[in-house]
């Protein structure tokens, strides 16, 4: 009715929502909200509260209060992830398109994702080779490389996330950041939690159920995808460490 307000909402106002629905609601219920209000604040090209360390922590706190058990999340398929690359414009459709394809090559876990500087990136002819400093299971920090080949087609892991860093004009630090509801790149990299509101809000824009799927569907997708094209186990091994 052109009567929505254009004013960011805080991340106190949705902490408190998440609060005041704790027992009435299902953690997956208020996860789900929490992926609509992302949209709404997107549509309008407004920042989005729920990337806060305060909205996080809020609900982590109420899942950890409720004890119940944890959905499991769908591998992402590869005809999926076609159909949520689909249609991604401007600079939060190259940032969308690089991380949901580097994520589902590399089999990145979502820390891994948002860790990634520029540094760590090395093209080479046949493509590109990504150094992880430190993962989930290299607590020593010894770090590992990841080699991403190039691909035919309109979706080139290597081409893509060479689009995301000319068109945002990022040399140095962070790979994945913020942006603000200006449109402007922050210099703030992307949170795990982020990673994973991204990956269910371009799931739902193309169509399928964001309940099923979290930041770790990309990796996850990988194996299963892997392990259907006849990959060995020793090589799906190697590529996600």
């Amino acid at each position: 009715d052109g009567s929505a307000t254009t004013t960011s909402a805080t991340p106190e106002s949705v902490a408190n929502y998440l609060a005041q629905h704790a027992q009435s609601h299902a953690c997956s219920t208020l996860a789900r909200r929490l992926v609509a209000i992302d949209r709404a604040h997107a549509v309008r090209g407004l920042s989005s509260p729920t990337d806060s360390p305060l909205v996080r922590t809020t609900l982590q706190g109420i899942r950890r209060a409720r004890g119940g058990a944890v959905r499991q999340v769908a591998a992402l398929q590869k005809a999926d992830l076609l159909k949520m690359l689909r249609g991604l414009e401007g600079l939060r459709g190259l940032r969308d398109r690089a991380l949901l394809l580097l994520g589902f090559a590399a089999a990145l876990r979502r820390s891994e994702l948002v860790g990634l500087d520029v540094t760590d990136v090395c093209y080479v002819d046949a493509g590109m080779v990504i150094r992880l400093r430190k993962s989930k299971t290299d607590q020593e920090g010894r770090g590992r490389e990841i080699a991403i080949p190039n691909v035919r087609g309109p979706n080139n892991p290597c081409r893509a996330l060479k689009k995301w860093l000319e068109g945002a004009d990022i040399r140095e630090g962070a790979i994945f950041r913020r942006i603000s509801r200006g449109n402007t790149v922050l210099s703030q990299r992307l949170s795990g939690q982020a990673v994973a509101m991204i990956i269910k809000r371009r799931a739902m824009d193309a169509g399928l159920d964001p309940r099923l799927f979290s930041g770790h569907s990309l990796r996850a997708g990988f194996v299963t995808n892997a392990a259907k094209r006849g990959a060995t186990p020793s090589s799906i091994r190697e590529q996600t460490g």
